[in-house]
């Protein structure tokens, strides 16, 4: 029997794992795929407190030494259920089941994929999900920013500085991004914006060399010659299993406010996999820490 069985192995479980187990409790973090989480593939971290500057990939192993080393157990496992109730949870993977006190689900997301019959064979090949973490490939290249929010106005910004054109599309004619990028993204010589547009298909073999767009309102299609393709359309939370446990809201995302409390006791959320204005490192580690701190509080009063 665990105290604490944390699912998901990124700076939000791994945080998690850590204070339960300086917090005394037998915790285990189990994670379907290699721990870190997005930030593992970051090549540069600026923004945490009190580390000026790290790879995403360092982060991640030093927190997960520091887990360990505070007693953490740590397994890799794809979880596929959750039944019970507080106190006496039984987590589910694909070959066994581990007793618990209590779950925190650290899930995160996946960015959403456009759908196209190649884009996974063409990922790493032209096709990128993080600019940030890709763009330096394409300095002084072409490419292309898929994507009406935010995400794709900043991506589309940071990749004009380095890249020698930029193509920006997006499905409708108004972008949901602030106005503030969408002028900025305009007043810039080397980005071309592509409305109502989507893509109908990536081309090329061994790399991206081009795609055809398909103009939303006329059907007409047009080929433009990028050697990159930025997809940033959202991101999809991985709760899927967990459905019939807690409460998710229409996207998908865990209910929990900030105390990390889900609609079911003895189960708490923390990370991107829940519903939240912010989600960076600082504040994945936070919701780690608090979950952590709830559940050891719960157990104590059990």
């Amino acid at each position: 029997m665990y105290d604490i069985v944390v699912i998901g192995a990124g700076t939000a479980g791994m945080t998690a794992g850590l204070y339960a187990a300086r917090g005394g409790m037998k915790v285990i973090v189990l994670e379907g795929e290699g721990y870190g989480g997005q930030i593992v593939v970051s090549p540069e971290v600026e923004n945490y407190p009190g580390i000026p500057n790290i790879s995403g990939y360092d982060f991640s192993e030093g927190l997960y030494k520091q887990m360990l080393d505070c007693g953490a157990e740590y397994k890799q496992a794809n979880v596929t259920r959750i039944e019970g109730d507080f106190g006496s949870f039984k987590v589910y993977t694909d070959s066994e089941a581990f007793d618990a006190k209590t779950v925190i689900l650290a899930t995160g997301v996946k960015n959403r994929k456009l759908g196209l019959s190649n884009e996974e064979q063409m990922t790493g090949l032209g096709v990128s999900y993080c600019a940030t973490c890709d763009g330096n490939f394409f300095r002084k290249k072409t490419v292309a920013v898929n994507g009406g929010g935010n995400t794709a106005l900043e991506d589309a910004i940071f990749l004009s500085k380095i890249c020698e054109k930029v193509y920006v599309i997006h499905r409708r004619n108004a972008f949901r991004g602030e106005e503030a990028y969408v002028k900025q993204l305009k007043a810039l010589d080397n980005v071309e914006i592509m409305t109502p547009y989507t893509v109908d298909s990536i081309n090329g073999t061994e790399r991206v060399t081009s795609l055809t767009l398909n103009n939303a309102e006329t059907n007409d299609k047009v080929d433009i010659d990028v050697n990159g393709l930025f997809v940033a359309i959202g991101q999809v939370p991985n709760n899927q299993a967990f459905a019939d446990v807690v409460e998710l809201d229409e996207a998908g995302y865990i209910k929990a406010l900030e105390d990390t409390l889900t609609s079911k006791k003895g189960i708490y959320a923390a990370g991107d996999c829940r519903t939240k204005e912010v989600r960076q490192l600082a504040t994945a580690a936070a919701d780690g820490a608090t979950a952590a701190y709830k559940a050891i509080n719960d157990i104590n009063l059990m």
